[in-house]
This record gives C-alpha cells, sequence and structure tokens, in this order.
C-alpha cells in the first residue's frame, strides 16, 4: 500500500477569521474550483456543504470545523473551515494545533475584527505559517490599503501584497497580478470558472508598479542572494520571487495578501495557486517532538519532578513508528464516535492496534475515513501528513497522543480556556435520566470546554460552556439530535473561588470497631498561587510521617477536593497545597483513610486563608453607530465596564472594554435598543478577577 501523493505535495490549511468575513463562501467556492462539487452553496440559502449541521443551516453561522481534502495542482489539501464566532473557538484552536498553514481571511469592509486578532494569536502561539485574503472587495465601503494598515499596527507582521484591486465596492473588476504584472478579469456567465490575464489598465500601472518594488524589496530583504542583485540593479526573475516569498512565509518574516470577492466568484484559484507556492507541507515544519514516557514515570505521582524526562522527535516521514495526536471527537449516525486525528509520522493501517500513552491502553482502528463535512470514504491506510478520522478509538479523546505499540511517545496535548457560564438542565420525566446523562458524555467528548457538574446545595446537573450561543447549541442539539427531553434553568455566570493567606490544618479519620480500624492523620497547609496557574501539590513528610504509598493517593484527593469551594461550593483554582505532616498507624491506616484525612484539612484550611469568590471578566468589542456611542459608554460604565480603547471607523465607532459576565446578560436587546439595532459586540473571555463583596454574599444567577 502505498500513499497516492508524495508527502511534498500535501497541504494541511484551515480557513480562520472573524464571523462573516466569509470563510464558508470561500471554502464552497474552492470545492466548486477544485472539482470537490459541482454547485456552489450558499450559507443564506442553507446549502453550504461544510454548514452540514441543522444548527449552522438555520442560524447561517459555522458551528464545527468541518474538514475535507481536494485537490489542486496535482497537490492534496486537507482542508478545515473553523467557526468565526467567539463561543467556538475551541474548534479554531484545536484545528491552528494540527494544521501545518492557515488562510487568514479579513473583510475589506470590517477590516482586522475582533475575532480576526483572536485567531491571529492563535496561529501565532502554534507558529503557523499564514497567507491573508482579503474578501468581500465588492462591498460598498472596501478599503483594501486600509486593511494592511490595520495588520500592520495590531499585529506584529509585515503584510505584503501579492495582488491589488482593480478598483472597490462597485468598481471592483479583478485583481492586478504584481507577480506576473497582468491583470485578472474573471467571466460572469461560467460562476468564475475562467478568466483572462490582461495587461494592466492605464490607469493602474502607477499603483501597480509601487506596489511590485515594494513587493520585490520586502522579499530581496529577506533573501541575501536576491538582496545582492536588488542592490545592483538586477532582474529577479518570476522563479527566485516565487522562491523567495515561499521562504520569508515559512519563516514568519511575510505574509503574503491577496484579494478577492468569493461571493462574486473572484480571487479564488490564484488562493490556491497561493496555498501551493507559498504554505507548507508536513516536511516543511519542524520534526514533532513529544516525551518518552516509561512505566516508572507514567505510574508515579505528578509531584515527583525529579525524575528526568527522555525526548524524543517523529519526522514527516511514513517509515518513522506511527505517531497521532486526536484533536477532535465526533458524534456519527452509524458508529460509536469518530476520532479525527493528525498523522504526523510513519503509517497507519486500518485494523492495526494503536497504543493511548494518555490511558495506557492498546486501541484497534476498526477504519479510517477521509471525511468531507459529514460524509466519508474507506481508506485502507493513512500516512504522514494525514488528517483522518478513526472508527473504534473507544476510550481516546480529545488531545490524547496515538501512537506505534511499540515506540510509545506523548505529544504535547491542547489546552482549552474554562467555561464561563451555565445553566442548570434536568430531565423531563425520570425514564429520561438514563438518556440525558449518556447525551451529556457524549457531549463533553466532542467538546472540552463544555462541562457538567452537579450543585451540591440543589442537586441539579450544571451545564457550563463558553457563551450563551454555545449552550444553547448544545441544548438544541440535545433535544433535536439526540431526542432528550430536557428542561434548561435561565443562564448563570460559572463563578470560581480561590483563597488570599496561607494557613495550616491538620485532618484526622479515625475510627474503631471491635473487627478493624481505619486511621489516616494529615497536616498541610495551603498558600494562594498568581491567577491562572491551578493546583499545586508539595510533599515535605517523609516515611515517617506518612507511608510513600499513600502520597499519590492524598494528591488525587486534594485535587477532587478544588472541585467545590467553601464559599458557595464553586470549583476551586490557584491553590498551592504543601503536606507538612501526619501520622501513620501500623494496621489500621489505608488509603481510603489518608484520603478523607486530607479533603478534611484542606476544606479547614481553606476556610481559614479568607477564601474570595472569582467572577469571569470578558474583553468585550462593541461596534456602534456615532450618535449613538456616548449611550452605550455611560451604559458600559453602569455595568461596571472598564473601557479600554474607542477608535474612530467611517460612521461607527469600535469600543473595546472589559466587563464582568455577569453584567452582560440580555445585553444584546439592550443594545439593540440604545442604538436602534444597528450595534453589534463580541465577547472573549479574559481572565478572572475577584468579584465585588455585593457579588460576594450569595450564590448568583
Amino acid at each position: 500500500m502505498a500513499r497516492e501523493y508524495p508527502i511534498e505535495n500535501v497541504r494541511n490549511i484551515g480557513i480562520a477569521a472573524h464571523i462573516d468575513a466569509g470563510k464558508t463562501t470561500t471554502t464552497e467556492r474552492i470545492l466548486f474550483y477544485t472539482g470537490k462539487k459541482h454547485k456552489i452553496g450558499t450559507v443564506d440559502e442553507g446549502t453550504a456543504e461544510m454548514d452540514w449541521m441543522v444548527q449552522e443551516r438555520e442560524r447561517g453561522v459555522t458551528i464545527t470545523a468541518a474538514a475535507t481534502t481536494c485537490f489542486w495542482r496535482d497537490h492534496a489539501i486537507h482542508l478545515i473551515d473553523t467557526p468565526g464566532h467567539v463561543d467556538f473557538t475551541v474548534e479554531v484552536e484545536r484545528s491552528l494545533r494540527v494544521l501545518d498553514g492557515a488562510i487568514a481571511l479579513f473583510c475589506a469592509v470590517g477590516g482586522v475584527e475582533p475575532q480576526s486578532e483572536t485567531v491571529w494569536n492563535q496561529a501565532e502561539r502554534y507558529q503557523v505559517p499564514r497567507i491573508a485574503f482579503v474578501n468581500k472587495m465588492d462591498r460598498v465601503g472596501a478599503n483594501f490599503f486600509r486593511v494592511l494598515e490595520m495588520m500592520g499596527e495590531r499585529f506584529e507582521t509585515n503584510p505584503v501584497p501579492l495582488q491589488i484591486p482593480l478598483g472597490e465596492g462597485r468598481d471592483f473588476a479583478g485583481v492586478v497580478d504584481l507577480i506576473a504584472m497582468k491583470a485578472i478579469h474573471w467571466n460572469t456567465d461560467d460562476q468564475g470558472k475562467t478568466y483572462q490575464e490582461v495587461d494592466i489598465p492605464p490607469e493602474f500601472h502607477e499603483a501597480a508598479n509601487a506596489a511590485r518594488e515594494f513587493l520585490v524589496e520586502n522579499v530581496a530583504s529577506e533573501d541575501d542572494t536576491l538582496l545582492e542583485k536588488y542592490l545592483e540593479g538586477d532582474e529577479i526573475t518570476t522563479t527566485e520571487l516565487i522562491a523567495g516569498i515561499r521562504s520569508a512565509t515559512l519563516k514568519g518574516t511575510l505574509v503574503p495578501i491577496l484579494c478577492g470577492s468569493s461571493l462574486k466568484n473572484q480571487g479564488v484559484q490564484p488562493l490556491l495557486d497561493a496555498v501551493i507556492n507559498f504554505l507548507p507541507s508536513p516536511v516543511d515544519v519542524p520534526p514533532i517532538e513529544g516525551e518518552v514516557p516509561k512505566p516508572s514515570k507514567r505510574k508515579s505521582s505528578k509531584r515527583d519532578t525529579s525524575q528526568t524526562v527522555d525526548k524524543a522527535t517523529r519526522h514527516a516521514d511514513d517509515t518513522d513508528p506511527f505517531s497521532a495526536l486526536a484533536f477532535k471527537v465526533a458524534s456519527h449516525d452509524t458508529v460509536d464516535k469518530l476520532v479525527y486525528c493528525r498523522v504526523y509520522s510513519g503509517t497507519l493501517k486500518r485494523g492495526e492496534m494503536v497504543y493511548n500513552v494518555a490511558t495506557e491502553k492498546r486501541e484497534r482502528v476498526n477504519r479510517i475515513l477521509q471525511m468531507h463535512a459529514n460524509k466519508e470514504a474507506t481508506c485502507d491506510a493513512a500516512y504522514a501528513g494525514d488528517i483522518v478520522a478513526l472508527v473504534g478509538m473507544r476510550s481516546t479523546k480529545t488531545g490524547h497522543t496515538l501512537s506505534d505499540v511499540n515506540h510509545p511517545l506523548l505529544l504535547e496535548s491542547i489546552e482549552f480556556p474554562p467555561p464561563v457560564i451555565s445553566v442548570a438542565i434536568e430531565p423531563e420525566r425520570a425514564s429520561d435520566t438514563d438518556a440525558l446523562e449518556e447525551t451529556l458524555e457524549k457531549l463533553m467528548d466532542e467538546d472540552p470546554t463544555f462541562t457538567v457538574g452537579i450543585d451540591k446545595e440543589t442537586g441539579q446537573r450544571i451545564i457550563s460552556g463558553m457563551g450563551e450561543l454555545h449552550l444553547e447549541i448544545l441544548t438544541d442539539r440535545m433535544i433535536r439530535e439526540f431526542g432528550v427531553n430536557a428542561r434548561v434553568s435561565k443562564l448563570q455566570v460559572a463563578y470560581r473561588e480561590t483563597i488570599s493567606t496561607t494557613a495550616e490544618a491538620r485532618g484526622t479519620h479515625i475510627h474503631k470497631t471491635d473487627e478493624e480500624g481505619i486511621y489516616g492523620d494529615v497536616v498541610l497547609n495551603v498558600a494562594p498561587l498568581e491567577r491562572d496557574e491551578g493546583f499545586q501539590f508539595e510533599d515535605k513528610t517523609d516515611e515517617t510521617q506518612i507511608p510513600r504509598q499513600y502520597i499519590p493517593s492524598i494528591e488525587k484527593a486534594l485535587q477532587g477536593a478544588m472541585g467545590s469551594g467553601t464559599l458557595m461550593g464553586y470549583a476551586l483554582q490557584d491553590i498551592k497545597v504543601t503536606l507538612t505532616g501526619g501520622s501513620t498507624h501500623p494496621t489500621d491506616s489505608s488509603e481510603v483513610a489518608f484520603e478523607a484525612a486530607a479533603v478534611l484539612a484542606f476544606e479547614k484550611a481553606v476556610r481559614q486563608a479568607n477564601p474570595l469568590l472569582l467572577e469571569p471578566i470578558m474583553q468585550i468589542h462593541i461596534t456602534v453607530p456615532d450618535e449613538h456611542v456616548g449611550k452605550v459608554i455611560g451604559d458600559l460604565n453602569a455595568r461596571r465596564a472598564q473601557i479600554n480603547e474607542t477608535t474612530s471607523q467611517d460612521t461607527s465607532n469600535v469600543i473595546n472594554a472589559i466587563i464582568p459576565l455577569a453584567e452582560t446578560f440580555q445585553w444584546t436587546t439592550r443594545l439593540r435598543s440604545m442604538t436602534q439595532g444597528r450595534g453589534a459586540f463580541t465577547l472573549e473571555f479574559l481572565r478572572y478577577e475577584v468579584a465585588p463583596s455585593s457579588v460576594n454574599t450569595s450564590k448568583v444567577t
């Protein structure tokens, strides 16, 4: 079994942008022009191929990242269309983690919008090379060069256009290719399938020559050989220019910019050419590095940091040992679940056993699927660089590493932001309980930012997510997709708790009966950590105080105790626990006894350490017409918001602020009322901060 195409001809890319920038519309054109489909679907009509979920087609927004494979110029493009709404940023995060390159899409009117910055920063974090496409050049108010200015101001990047538009707004008629120095016009009678390269119109000569000079100068400055030719006035050939652009793009020192109008079928083929010419293949990115797990390491407590960790790399080579990262789990109609994986090295054949390093279990790959949205084709094998879905992986979750049974390697997992908003959910009837529990488990498998807990005071199930739309979609899926009858309460804030001082306490769990005794005795200290540092554990006892075999159980019990604080029962965070003392009994001590003693000591210490309530603080970006700015800012100030920046944008203003999540419920209606329906905003989790005392008195919903 050999691969169909060389690995050098593979491109793993994603399209990422702010909501409504045209990601799905662009993807539809890519599928059409590459021959993947024969009719262009639209978001408005609910016929977009990659928006296959009922909720996506009803609302006209992308909710889940959809994967497909198409072919262009003898290259295989594994393409992921990601959501733009901030509530579904997890889909972008996990996609960028496994992709080699990205297309950053910008609206020619809106420019660099809030979610544009978020996805750009995510790509920076994973060092993903990218090209940019300025879409909607046909819209009134389109301004290509203003978008470039915004990119230069907002990002630490060097945007260099490979094209300039032939007109803007209603006058948009095509693009000037600055590499070939030709104008391109698309035919309207065949949906842009064909186009003509013609001489640049005289009125665009000056702008094209200036842009070409800017392009050559920037590319030459990244290559000593080209720089020498440029300074001596020698001609830089097209082949040299393309190679120079590619080299600078892969290094991240230059971002090629293209433009067009996907809706009007203009500009997509050169974008596909740019994907092939300038974005990396799997062999162009550094080899993946991971930890080589040892039995002693995997079985030991997390507190043992003295043990050295062996590192190893895997190359994008079919002959290297197999390694892959599971980046997404999805429900499916005909199988238990699909596990989407990026294969980093080696070859995986259908029916083979793989090793899940996180669970330390072997699993058999029953089927390998090449996905196209929610459709699939069965494959006999997956190779280095492939993105596939696996069937049969019962214990595999998002972020788990799959590897060769004889050569295990643990890859870096994927970190997700904490959920910030919650609702209580209960089955309509007792007979619906099992179905609800099963559905919640499936949804948690699919979405790491969706969690389920139990309110200790009421006994209710509490589901938490990233925003109102996120939970609305999930509860809608429970009812319509999984057929669960459930009641959902009003939204409530997912508060957290922490401590502000150090404290020490002793916990003892001693019980004596005629037949046996139970003995556990623990002394521990709690201390506050910096925000978002989570939980840390340190053991300062010795064998005479607490036998070593009980330490892992104590640590595990303390981690569990972090799930419920002493103020209002919200999860605790940012606490270091130091085990300082204790005592043991020669016959009556046990793991259970020491676990119980540790939890008692922890709860006592937390109560003495001045516990505090934390509330989620959100970054809010509001677009509002000029005449309503004062009214909106006044309302924000009344909601405990802190205004960071107000910038003018044509006839509107963009307000950037931070605001407690609790102050934003139902604000959509309020903003529409204040702005006569013309205002809009996005919310994104920023951090947790200490809540004021007025919130500290009781559970707030």
